[in-house]
């Protein structure tokens, strides 16, 4: 291929501070660094946050690329290929990795100041433009403004794509899909049944077409009200089970019944210990942390499955170090954790008990409910533990394969969180670490996932859902 036929991308920081491994992702297309981005790099290497940690794995890549180099190499570009993370990858054509060795000026509009080193971005870009001017120049950031001026300057610009799991929101994974209308009438003749433990599973043929995933609930839309569990589809044989009832009364969680198909969806899937891995998508007020807590405590204190329940946050909104505030590590956390902190009164309170028998629960749950920061989760292993991630949309895939890899033998991981609400900057619906997981998870037979829609706080919290 052509150096004409091969587009050159300019790289802004932000690309490179959320995934060291965009280098990679352009395919035989080049790729351009500017001083001004090596600069920020530089600025941004210091600190135990995951942006520095990506700072100076980009850095130490970059310096893989160049070892050994010459001026004279690194002026015609050098190769990415040598090293590229999979070397054994059968035809790999990556492009050339091109720095800034020589100045690139071009004109910008006065109201653009020029000691912005997003403007000395936009420079060099336009500059490349001018001096490449039979390929497709493009600069690639994270960056909404960076874009929009880049598109006033007359520069193309796009946003950093590889990191999509999918192309739009409406297309992740929901957990749950509606039967259709004679669904019974079809299968029911060659269907069989039978009952293990108190649970009832059915059997029933489907066709090479069937795209139902392990732990997927189906739901009838007829009168009957037949909702079941994907539990195996293996040689046109799909195995279902029957859902338990959290609904009633007389089979509630640590006091807690379901208000509605999903919240009984999500409790089957929050009581079942051969799922390793449970994630709930809402928004705020459809019980997701209720719904988890209820659980956790239910199978650690009554049912002694869990030795202890973990409970962490992301702590976006202030920062990622939580160092200056006083106290231990659990006392730093408890200001991020007002979340869990109400739904565990919801959980505890009780009539008719005495002040002492209150404090006594509050001292017994305090020692099988610990909170930790996620600062420092990196390199330990919970066995036998219950762990709840609220907030989870503030993750990157990195950050949250970090958490997850944590889990040891017997423990059950549960991440909540709601995806139109994200603090992170550089995170959107698509790129999250939550739709991430729920996009990876959905073929594994351990783990189930929800996405719950129905509200359940007050009419007051409805209504203004609904009409603010």
């Amino acid at each position: 291929m052509t150096n004409e036929h091969r587009r050159l991308f300019i790289l802004d920081t932000n690309v490179l501070m959320h995934d060291p491994m965009a280098l990679f992702n352009f395919e035989e297309h080049d790729i351009f660094i500017s001083m001004t981005v090596l600069e920020e790099l530089d600025a941004g290497k210091k600190g135990m946050s995951e942006v520095s940690r990506n700072v100076r794995e980009t850095n130490r890549l970059i310096d893989q690329i160049i070892s050994d180099a010459s001026f004279e190499d690194i002026k015609n570009g050098l190769s990415l290929e040598r090293i590229h993370p999979n070397p054994n990858q059968d035809e790999l054509h990556l492009g050339k990795l091109y720095f800034e060795t020589e100045p690139l000026i071009a004109e910008l509009p006065a109201s653009l100041p020029s000691h912005k080193a997003d403007n000395h971005i936009l420079q060099t870009g336009l500059a490349l433009k001018e001096k490449y001017n039979k390929r497709n120049v493009t600069l690639v950031t994270k960056d909404i403004n960076m874009r929009i001026k880049s598109s006033a300057v007359g520069l193309h610009s796009e946003d950093y794509y590889n990191d999509r799991v999918l192309e739009d929101a409406d297309l992740l994974y929901t957990g749950w899909e509606y039967l259709p209308e004679h669904f019974f009438e079809e299968h029911g003749k060659n269907m069989k049944s039978w009952q293990e433990e108190g649970r009832t599973f059915y059997e029933l043929e489907v066709d090479e077409h069937c795209r139902w995933y392990p732990n997927q609930c189906l739901i009838s839309q007829n009168d009957a009200g037949f909702n079941a569990i994907v539990r195996e589809v293996h040689h046109n044989k799909a195995t279902l089970e029957y859902l338990q009832d959290f609904t009633q009364p007389n089979h509630s969680v640590w006091g807690i019944n379901a208000r509605n198909a999903e919240q009984n969806i999500a409790l089957n899937y929050l009581m079942d210990p051969d799922i390793d891995f449970v994630s709930l998508l809402g928004v705020a007020g459809t019980g997701k942390t209720l719904l988890a807590l209820a659980a956790a405590l239910e199978q650690t204190l009554d049912r002694n499955i869990y030795s202890e329940i973990i409970m962490t946050r992301a702590t976006i909104p202030v920062g990622e170090d939580i160092g200056f505030l006083p106290g231990t590590e659990e006392e730093k956390m408890t200001p991020w954790m007002g979340a869990l902190m109400d739904n565990l009164e919801v959980l505890t309170e009780s009539d008719g008990y005495t002040d002492w028998e209150k404090e006594s629960t509050q001292q017994l749950l305090s020692k099988r409910i610990k909170i930790k920061s996620m600062n420092f989760m990196r390199g330990r292993t919970f066995q036998h533990k219950f762990i709840i991630l609220d907030e989870a949309q503030n993750l990157t895939p990195k950050q949250m394969k970090t958490l997850v890899t944590r889990a040891g033998e017997g423990t059950k991981v549960v991440c909540l969180g709601n995806i139109s609400q994200i603090d992170s900057p550089y995170l959107t619906e698509t790129t999250t670490g939550l739709t991430y997981i729920v996009d990876r998870f959905k073929s594994w037979e351990h783990s189930a996932h929800i996405t719950l829609q129905q509200g359940e706080r007050s009419r007051l919290a409805e209504f203004a859902s609904d009409n603010l």
